[in-house]
């Protein structure tokens, strides 16, 4: 049974729900009344994460295979739209936290100076330089493949649906670059033999995810096929995903949450309800799901367990959207975001840099559950 149910939630509010009973998601009051909301005090602090970064160029992994001496340059020259963050992805969605921010609150304290930033990085002269660098050497062509390709896609998406003069210049500088990557995902998918079941950037589940969203948003349907028919070719058959073993030591992508957040994209409500009953045979609860522990925050690595967390959250909160039982989901998603909300801005470049967007988007995620 498709579960629909309406009512109004504002992100800044906690209150206005009128729930239709008689539909199977399992809300109540208690779970509206959250304080896990994105309100505007939170959006200033999130805000300067990004802003202190997408334009510095240093610290910088270039994560760069040189070919010849010509191909060592310094961040600013390989990348000038994307050089701050420590690196290209983090650059890309740091971007993305800035318009997300921008887009849903109107007049933030440091606006002028967020949109200069994206007015100055955001050209045609700084994309076209990112399409070249592709082609720089045989070494550059899969350059952050899928995971950068990924998120480049998600901040394209969330350009291409804010109806701000600023927003739709910028996206239009962005979409050769898109329409670059977008072929790319078409003409590797299909080489693929073997999904890459992994916690970090490589994982596909997550390449897939976001790419899906920024095909349906701009009605690609070439991509969206492409999409679908390897997701299903990868997981349709999967069973008994093992939560035990989860998660490894650097994962901030949950190997078993990602495949279940592509596929209740890809299959329709029947498929992905019988799908995950299957795959989830030792149902997710809070004692087999719980938030993972951070011993130092300094280390690059060990940090990416916050990540992991908002990860977890946001694809928990999708999946609610789906399946009965919700309420359980919900719950087990606001522990996995609540544990490291307050720690994302401890003054540590290790996750300063990137643990804002993953933050955002599961807050996205979230007020996407009962908006829709």
């Amino acid at each position: 049974m498709k579960q629909v149910f309406s009512f109004c939630f504002l992100i800044l509010a906690t209150s206005c729900a009128n729930i239709d009973n008689s539909k199977e998601l399992e809300m109540d009051k208690d779970i509206l009344k959250s304080n896990i909301l994105l309100d505007r005090t939170e959006a200033e602090r999130l805000l300067d994460l990004p802003l202190k970064c997408i334009g510095n160029p240093f610290p910088y992994k270039a994560g760069h295979t040189i070919s010849k001496a010509e191909d060592l340059d310094l961040p600013q020259i390989h990348h000038p739209a994307f050089y701050g963050c420590f690196d290209w992805h983090s650059s890309v969605h740091g971007h993305w936290s800035v318009v997300y921010l921008l887009k849903n609150f109107k007049g933030l304290p440091r606006e002028e100076e967020a949109r200069t930033l994206l007015n100055k990085n955001l050209t045609v002269e700084n994309i076209q330089k990112e399409i070249e660098y592709f082609s720089m050497n045989k070494y550059t062509q899969n350059f952050e493949r899928t995971y950068g390709w990924a998120w480049l896609l998600k901040l394209a998406e969330e350009l291409y649906t804010w109806n701000d003069t600023d927003a739709q210049k910028w996206y239009k500088a962005l979409k050769p670059l898109c329409d670059l990557i977008n072929d790319k995902y078409i003409e590797y998918l299909p080489k693929l033999v073997y999904a890459i079941r992994v916690g970090e950037h490589s994982n596909t589940a997550f390449g897939l995810t976001f790419a899906w969203d920024y095909a349906k948003a701009t009605n690609n349907t070439a991509l969206q096929s492409m999409i679908e028919k390897r997701a299903r070719d990868f997981y349709m058959e999967d069973e008994n995903c093992p939560l035990s073993w989860e998660p490894s030591g650097y994962d901030f992508l949950s190997p078993c949450l990602e495949e279940m957040d592509i596929m209740r994209r890809v299959l329709n409500e029947d498929e992905f309800e019988n799908w995950y009953k299957k795959f989830i045979r030792a149902n997710i609860n809070e004692s087999n799901l719980v938030p993972a522990e951070v011993k130092d925050r300094s280390d690059g690595k060990l940090v990416h367990l916050d990540g992991l967390n908002f990860s977890r959250a946001w694809c928990l909160y999708g999946t609610a959207k789906n399946i009965k039982g919700s309420k359980k989901l919900v719950t087990i998603a606001d522990q996995h975001l609540n544990h490291s909300i307050k720690k994302i801005k401890d003054g540590d470049y290790s996750g300063e840099h990137w643990l804002g967007s993953f933050a955002l988007f599961a807050y996205k995620s979230r007020s996407e559950l009962f908006n829709d």
